[in-house]
């Protein structure tokens, strides 16, 4: 039986302030969370028992998935106290993990391909290291590969961050792991941060370290894969995830569950969940995911791929445009948001306008954890967290990112980076 080890413990400070109150796997794509795809995937895969490792906000992960039975596996739990290390990471696992098994991080987007070929190797038995190309190698842990030519490359090492990369393959963090890997963590030094790298304790096997020699393969990803690093990179995530449900699906993806009144125009794909009414005069354009008893309309505008979580409202006259919003959070007349995460239980106030579009055209530059971040994007509106209130006629700049519990005021205006709990009045 192969089993999956999946490591959710991460604080995810880059991500912040929708970290703040859940951890990263927890954040919303396609109207679920990323960990919930990973484990549907996972079981698609005919993995049958899960192991998560948990830390930060590890009670959302606990109370979501429960024993696994809704989502077709078995969940079992491990608490990390102390964190040392991706190495130290997962020697947690060693009770639970007897043969080959999967590992991999719960915060990546990856699809069920990738993961039904890391099961039939773990399956038989054979290690594995999986690799996604990339433009700028220099920036992760590049492989090193012995015998370039062959299908089935062998690799040779991991190297973190080199000045001059011997491929412009990355770590992908996707592994099929032996049962030597939990002894090789334990000789395994510390690296310069102070912890132990798992792909310091892969060499030490490709070694051959005290006898223990074991040849790694290298698997390539060539579609559905993402690291999400920051928040705006769910914004692409979605649009991933939601082409490959489909794609998957053969289109039975797009389903409806709700209600849709006379007189709505949908120019696209539209899924809507369970007791959602999508009222008249609303219209849809692009991809768009809608969850369970949410209020849409009359006289909405959602378009591009935006996907909404369970029990939100989009109201009179106002317009969505490429964005996530998570359960419970109304954006309920009079308001435009584009290009933009909304935490959950957030309240816009009617003719709340979100810019997203600097007026010279350039790249949106966005404050993280007191650095400026250039996005790379030419739109990008808020990041907001969780519980947000803003008041009637309030206007927030490009780039914003504002922090849980905050209010902004009727008629003021919000820049910049927003603190938790403030008032911009």
């Amino acid at each position: 039986m192969v089993k999956a080890f999946i490591l959710a413990a991460g604080e995810g400070n880059r991500m912040r302030p929708l970290t703040e109150k859940r951890p990263k796997p927890m954040l919303h794509v396609a109207g679920r969370p990323l960990l919930q795809h990973t484990i549907e995937a996972l079981a698609g895969a005919g993995v049958e028992e899960v192991v998560i490792l948990t830390g930060w906000k590890g009670e959302n992960i606990r109370k979501y998935f429960g024993r696994g039975a809704k989502f077709g596996v078995r969940i079992r739990y491990i608490t990390q106290d102390r964190r040392n290390g991706t190495g130290g990471a997962v020697y947690l696992a060693k009770r639970q993990m007897k043969g080959h098994f999967i590992a991999l991080n719960g915060d990546v987007v990856v699809g069920r391909k990738t993961i039904a070929e890391m099961a039939k190797r773990a399956e038989k038995g054979m290690s594995t290291v999986s690799a996604v190309r990339s433009e700028h190698p220099e920036r992760y842990g590049v492989l090193q590969l012995v015998d370039k030519g062959k299908k089935e490359a062998l690799i040779s090492g991991i190297i973190e961050k080199p000045e001059a990369p011997p491929s412009n393959l990355i770590n992908a963090g996707i592994y099929v792991f032996p049962p030597s890997i939990f002894d090789a963590i334990s000789k395994t030094a510390l690296s310069e941060r102070g912890e132990i790298e798992v792909t310091d304790s892969i060499r030490l096997l490709i070694d051959g370290h005290d006898g223990q020699k074991e040849d790694f393969h290298m698997y390539e990803i060539k579609e559905g894969w993402m690291d999400i690093g920051y928040p705006w990179d769910l914004l692409e995530a979605n649009k991933m995830v939601i082409d490959r449900l489909s794609n998957e699906s053969g289109g039975d993806f797009w389903t409806s569950e709700g209600v849709i009144e006379d007189n709505v125009s949908v120019r696209g794909r539209l899924r809507v969940g369970k007791g959602s009414t999508i009222k008249s005069g609303t219209y849809i354009e692009g991809d768009v995911v809608i969850g369970e008893n949410c209020d849409i309309g009359p006289n909405s505008y959602i378009r591009g791929t935006t996907s909404l979580g369970n029990g939100c409202k989009i109201g009179g006259s106002s317009e969505v445009k490429n964005t996530i919003v998570m359960n419970g959070s109304k954006i309920p007349h009079h308001n435009y948001v584009g290009d933009s995460v909304i935490g959950e239980n957030c309240n816009l106030g009617s003719g709340t306008k979100v810019a997203n579009l600097r007026l010279d055209d350039s790249h949106i530059s966005v404050i993280i954890n007191g650095e400026m971040i250039d996005t790379g994007r030419r739109k990008l509106g808020v990041i907001m967290g969780d519980g947000v209130k803003t008041g009637v006629n309030s206007v927030i700049d490009v780039g914003t990112v504002i922090g849980s519990g905050s209010f902004i005021g009727p008629a003021a205006r919000a820049s910049g980076h927003i603190s938790s709990g403030a008032k911009i009045m």
